[in-house]
């Protein structure tokens, strides 16, 4: 018996979305599915590396850039929007082609907008964004995401319902919509008991130009440094980045196995407040301190909503020096939710006639 196809798409903003689409492409697998992938970028890449045997397709790129400047990031995503627009009806209309060409069963797209298909009952959109803030205009831009949502079959959050959640007012909504599934947090890795290593473990990504001045800033404070240091600069390149601190061990990227071993094996982990980090860092049990992305209310509210709780601590990046590295301690660490998905059942939802 032929597999059912099931195209699972992920949006290449940073690189969260695409790694948070790993562990249901491994269970689709396990579960007697055939995955085929879409993305554009440096998600695209990163899926390949980690399923070079599966069907990759590139979709039409939202060709998303942050500011320089943090403040402007809003205005610029404003004026970016109908190009943004017209790659959401480009990737629409590939899909219907994509579907038709590989026999596609179901869609799982993770915040890719246009990727769904009418002749299919199946179309599933992940999300942690019910709401997505934007300073003054958040009641419009929640507005118009729950709009797109809504024209899914199903949307999975990757969360809890329960109060003691990990979104916040991102993932929770007063009155939830009837398509809308809380699958409990996801995430590729498993806590090891591994000895520790490294005392601080840097991870970067995200979108240019911000990913590079963090670098700076970051690469800046640790050049003396005495403490053992795996910095994982979170790039796609061969070229090696030399640096005088031999305490400071660099990578541009690790994947798989080799991710889940560096932060089991690191004391501190120091990063960005992407909601998919979070998940990694709560199933591992990890103490962080974050550094959100200028600009970027979502992460600032979710660095600032952890700081609140006592979990982790957080600074503006233009405020980030080693001192800082210090409140670490004063708080508690992220811990595991305990309430894993059960992708078997979820996934009935592709076997509807």
């Amino acid at each position: 018996m032929r597999k059912k196809r099931i195209l699972v798409a992920a949006l290449n903003w940073g690189l969260g979305h695409a790694a948070r689409c790993i562990p249901i492409i491994r269970e689709l697998q396990l579960n007697g599915f055939e995955p085929v992938i879409a993305s554009d970028g440096q998600a695209l890449e990163l899926l390949k590396k980690e399923f070079p045997h599966l069907n990759h397709i590139e979709l039409p790129s939202y060709n998303i850039q942050y500011s320089k400047n943090g403040f402007y990031l809003k205005w610029k995503m404003i004026m970016d929007s109908p190009r943004i627009v017209m790659a959401i009806r480009e990737e629409k209309k590939l899909t219907k082609e994509i579907v038709k060409k590989y026999n596609i069963k179901g869609i799982i797209s993770d915040n890719r907008l246009g990727v769904r298909c009418k002749k299919l009952k199946t179309n599933v959109f992940i999300t942690h964004q019910l709401n997505v803030l934007s300073g003054n205009t958040s009641f419009l831009s929640s507005y118009l995401h729950q709009q797109y949502i809504s024209k899914f079959d199903e949307c999975w959050v990757p969360d809890v319902a329960d109060k003691k959640n990990l979104s916040g007012i991102l993932g929770h909504l007063k009155r939830k919509p009837v398509n809308v599934k809380y699958i409990g947090p996801i995430s590729r890795l498993e806590k090891r008991n591994t000895p520790e290593f490294y005392d601080f473990l840097v991870l970067l990504s995200g979108p240019e130009p911000q990913r590079s001045i963090l670098e700076s800033i970051l690469l800046k404070e640790f050049k003396t440094a005495e403490a053992r240091i795996l910095f994982v600069r979170g790039v796609f390149s061969e070229d090696e980045l030399d640096f005088p601190n031999c305490n400071i061990n660099i990578k541009n990227n690790l994947f798989g196995k080799a991710l889940q071993e560096a932060i089991n094996a690191s004391r501190y982990i120091v990063s960005r407040s992407g909601y998919t980090t979070l998940m990694d860092l709560a199933k591992l049990e990890k103490k962080a301190f974050f550094i959100p992305t200028p600009g970027q209310n979502e992460q600032e509210y979710l660095a600032e909503r952890l700081s609140k709780l006592g979990i982790a601590p957080f600074c503006k990046q233009e405020d980030f020096d080693l001192t800082q590295l210090r409140r670490i301690e004063n708080y508690e660490g992220l811990s595991d939710f305990g309430n894993h998905v059960v992708f078997r059942d979820l996934f009935s939802f592709f076997e509807r006639k």
